[in-house]
């Protein structure tokens, strides 16, 4: 059994609907993407596993999230924050936002050990620095000592990693982890992220709207799309054969090294707003692909193993629709 297995889950805020049966899994040793365009769902996802879709007005009104075999939905706030930190950590998408300006690095990462590990602040202070050892950060007396303004982003993402790994968790959730940094600094985080999920065996839930950052780390992929699944499968499937126009059109949009002058396409249009959905499929207005049916009924998910589609006319290998006769 998985460890982290999200199914079916729907998510309401007030009257509006933005996530429609969002299904997902990841494992201890295991890198899962989810990678979609801005306003496809994905960090709604993740507060959906973390449990803190109330601190913006919504719930999970149907569906389930199952943590090493236990529902998540409906536990009280107090038993989700003893799994927070602790068993399911957060690497939040803004380095620069998410550290306290006026508390020391080291007093930030120490408290993560002093609520979840019951240690001593001596013990928490010594984990603190073996973690920033561990994570190849050189001088970590002095970035123990230093305020956030005077670190870098990359030192910052990496800080807030090492707050993310202070209580030994299962799982982490990684929202956009390199969004603010430069492509250099980005390499380098997602690799040491690839490095502790080996190490560790942690399981990773990587959300990015990077399709090159999902080739470089990820070992299966979800995709989504207007706050539902549109294709799942291993990530060297994905690459080899996409099967869903959103798919293919994601992986259109990664830059190659032989690619002449402007030759690099975007995808037309935009992701609709919640309130404004489509009915049927909701790529249909911008899919070069649909045909009758996509306008009024909704593409089910289906498949088995890894791989997972909705869509009613899918792409052959050789990037034309297949009938659905």
């Amino acid at each position: 059994m998985a460890l982290l297995e999200v199914k079916d889950v729907g998510v309401a805020i007030g009257a509006l609907q933005p996530l429609d049966g969002i299904s997902l899994h990841v494992d201890r040793g295991e890198i899962l993407g989810v990678v979609g365009e801005s306003g496809s769902g994905k960090s709604l996802t993740a507060l959906s596993v973390l449990g803190l879709l109330p601190l913006i007005g919504g719930c999970i009104e149907r569906g389930s999230v199952r943590f090493d075999d236990q529902d998540l939905v409906g536990l009280p706030e107090s038993s989700l924050r003893k799994l927070r930190g602790k068993r399911i950590a957060l690497i939040s998408q803004n380095p620069m936002t998410s550290l306290d300006p006026i508390v020391r690095i080291g007093a930030q990462i120490d408290q993560v050990s002093v609520l979840h590990l019951g240690l001593s602040a001596k013990a928490a202070r010594e984990r603190s620095l073996d973690m920033l050892n561990q994570l190849r950060i050189p001088d970590a007396e002095t970035v123990h000592r230093n305020y956030p303004h005077q670190l870098s982003g990359g030192m910052k993402q990496r800080i807030v990693i090492a707050m993310a790994l202070a209580a030994d968790p299962d799982l982490i959730v990684a929202d956009e982890p390199t969004t603010a940094l430069d492509v250099t600094i980005q390499a380098q985080i997602i690799q040491t992220l690839i490095d502790l999920v080996t190490e560790r065996q942690l399981a990773l839930m990587l959300i990015t709207h990077d399709m090159g950052v999902v080739a470089q780390a990820c070992d299966r992929v979800i995709v989504m799309y207007a706050g539902r699944v549109a294709e799942s499968d291993t990530v060297a499937s994905i690459f080899a054969t996409p099967r869903h126009p959103y798919t293919r059109a994601l992986i259109a949009c990664i830059p190659t090294s032989d690619q002449r002058p402007g030759t690099l396409k975007g995808i037309a249009g935009t992701v609709p707003g919640v309130q404004a959905y489509p009915s049927g499929c909701r790529y249909h207005p911008r899919c070069a692909a649909a045909g009758p049916r996509c306008a009024g009924e909704v593409p089910l998910l289906q498949g088995a193993g890894s791989a997972y589609l909705a869509c009613h006319y899918p792409l052959s290998p050789a990037g034309g629709a297949l009938s659905d006769d």
